[in-house]
């Protein structure tokens, strides 16, 4: 029986281990992607920040089907993310298309990593109250990977020139930036329902979009992670017109209802 208290903690405590040990793959990942910046190589930083992601995800699922979820993995996990999608995708957005003689740039890239510990910091509140099926504004994994993918697209096929590159990246910033702080509600992997008698048609379609990914890898991910960056904003479009469509039908129907009481 004492052997039995003696191996219990252990294997706990390398449970908790495998998502730590995942975060820290994440945390190096950030932190090469900023020396691959600095060496002027901007397509190997933003590869570095696309594995930063294969690990966020990787951790975060492990935690959870070990059941070993904690405030200090949590935490930890946040951290890494701050360095790994907010200030990695900073200085690949500034050194690729803000480095400009003023101070705008700068300010554009401080004001998308200040948003960004901003989400991680409303995400971290929210979390031991909320369910997480949906979250509340673009996660910072969504925004770093729309600038990874940019990078990557543009020098491979689009070759943006120096007078229109600066333009479209402040804008790209400033939007990205909003959309993390904002309370557009974005789905969540957790919250997708399938349906038991269409799995096979769900792994036909997730077999075609990973061949696509590996055939035009350039172009593919920057439409993966530009249609989510997007899904959001079309998703509150439709329901705001979906709300005020309903309204004007229940305005018309009280009119008509109206109508045929006086003409009675």
């Amino acid at each position: 029986m004492r052997g039995s208290f003696i191996r219990e903690p252990k294997r706990r405590r390398g449970v908790y281990l495998i998502p730590n040990l995942l975060t820290t793959g994440n945390l190096f990942s950030g932190l090469a992607s900023i020396l691959f910046v600095f060496s002027g190589n901007y397509q190997a930083a933003a590869i570095a920040i696309f594995v930063a992601i294969v690990f966020d995800t990787l951790d975060g699922t492990s935690a959870r089907l070990m059941k070993s979820t904690s405030q200090f993995g949590l935490q930890y996990d946040s951290l890494g993310d701050l360095i790994s999608f907010g200030v990695a995708p900073g200085l690949v957005i500034y050194a690729w298309a803000l480095n400009t003689p003023t101070m705008l740039g700068a300010a554009v890239m401080f004001a998308f990593v200040a948003c960004g510990a901003l989400r991680l910091a409303r995400y971290n509140v929210s979390a031991t109250s909320n369910d997480n099926k949906a979250f509340t504004g673009l996660p910072i994994p969504g925004a770093a990977g729309v600038i990874a993918s940019l990078v990557i697209f543009d020098h491979h096929v689009l070759a943006l020139g120096d007078a229109v590159r600066p333009i479209f990246g402040l804008v790209l910033s400033l939007g990205l930036s909003f959309l993390m702080v904002s309370t557009i509600r974005y789905r969540s992997i957790k919250d997708l329902k399938f349906r038991e008698s269409h799995h096979f048609n769900y792994l036909v379609y997730a077999i075609l979009v990973l061949m696509a990914v590996l055939a035009y890898p350039q172009l593919m991910l920057l439409v993966l992670f530009g249609t989510y960056a997007l899904s959001g904003v079309i998703d509150q479009g439709y329901q705001v017109l979906a709300s005020a469509c309903g309204r004007r039908k229940d305005s018309t129907g009280v009119n008509d209802s109206l109508k045929e009481s006086k003409e009675s």
